[in-house]
């Protein structure tokens, strides 16, 4: 038995205690955070997908993948979870028809993880609170970017001590807009680009910093792309950090085409003792008060964030992503995308 495990442990194999019925609503966003890692998880079936309005383009790409290929296809998810018996849901519809999804799954006792936003409105988000209260129901969320190596050694970073208390933090996601789907360009399915992409560097902005985001104001608006209808192309937000420091996130969709990839994610963390900024185009770099500026070099291994909810589901470790901050980051959001629509300040 030792050698088996010692095997799949070198193969990158994550065994469970007993065989997982996956079901997968949707296939928009990421669900290749979901697909990709399955070949890690023998114990994990994909046995049905429902299709329930996923954008074509999307859709056509993931019919192609070996383990959708093999699961039993279904239109909608009602349809889906009434035939058929699973533990386990990974739900990536529009951003619309997710919190329906999300109790729908809760109702039957299935585990979920869900892409982002939770939900479009407090009151839809306090559902899937009270939803996901049930003991022995666990709830998860496509928060992936924290699992990346940059991230990470930010994270570590600041738990050295070495660039000190963090006063001002500074995100931003500038995209290249490209085709987009058509349930984008409406806000009853898309809600708001602060909803759609803020929720992954209000993630960060709050792991890598260590601080809260207690007060928030923005804005966010559709200036040129008269093809977007309801889709923002700009977004600006200024939060208050929990020890009276300040932190700004400003997203886009006007990086051009030209640019090399397709988003220019950056996030920048001041300390008391230093600096600490993650640049794609420079990686990780520090400046602090005893040490010359230098670039980390290696970053931490990649992690995912499939694989920390299933393994905190089914072999009981602690989760890097807790439900506590997702929970946080979905309110933040919320909050941020109320304050820039409403043009006021906001407790988040």
């Amino acid at each position: 038995m030792a050698s088996v495990l010692l095997a799949d442990e070198a193969a990158g194999v994550v065994r469970l205690p007993k065989k997982i019925r996956l079901g997968m609503i949707g296939f928009d966003g990421h669900p290749g955070e979901i697909l990709g890692q399955l070949k890690h998880l023998p114990d994990v079936e994909l046995v049905a997908y429902a299709i329930d309005g996923s954008d074509p383009l999307s859709l056509e790409s993931n019919l192609k993948n070996a383990f959708v290929r093999q699961a039993k296809r279904y239109e909608e998810f009602a349809d889906m979870l009434e035939h058929e018996t699973l533990d386990m849901a990974a739900i990536n519809n529009n951003d619309g028809r997710r919190a329906k999804a999300l109790l729908a799954c809760a109702a039957k006792g299935i585990h979920a993880i869900a892409e982002k936003p939770l939900a479009l409105s407090r009151a839809d988000l306090e559902a899937v609170r009270r939803a996901y209260a049930k003991p022995n129901l666990r709830l998860g969320c496509l928060l992936p970017m924290r699992f990346s190596p940059p991230f990470l050694a930010l994270k570590q970073i600041l738990d050295s001590g070495e660039i000190g208390e963090v006063l001002q933090v500074t995100g931003q996601k500038s995209y290249n807009l490209g085709p987009r789907p058509e349930w984008q360009r409406h806000g009853e399915t898309y809600g708001s680009t602060v909803l759609w992409i803020g929720p992954h560097l209000i993630d960060l902005m709050r792991f890598c910093s260590g601080r809260e985001l207690v007060e928030v104001a923005g804005y966010q608006a559709r200036v040129a792309h008269p093809e977007l209808g309801d889709m923002e192309d700009v977004t600006g937000a200024v939060y208050k950090l929990d020890n009276g420091g300040t932190g700004t996130m400003h997203m886009d969709y006007l990086r051009p085409d030209s640019a090399p990839g397709h988003g220019d994610d950056r996030l920048r963390l001041a300390g008391t003792k230093g600096v600490a900024e993650y640049m794609e185009s420079l990686g990780v770099v520090v400046l602090s008060e005893k040490k010359k500026p230098y670039t980390v070099s290696p970053l931490p291994p990649a992690g995912s964030v499939f694989m920390d909810f299933v393994e905190s589901v089914y072999l009981g470790k602690q989760a890097m992503l807790s439900l506590r901050d997702i929970y946080r980051v979905n309110e933040i959001t919320l909050a941020t995308h109320e304050a820039a629509r409403e043009h006021r300040f906001l407790k988040t």
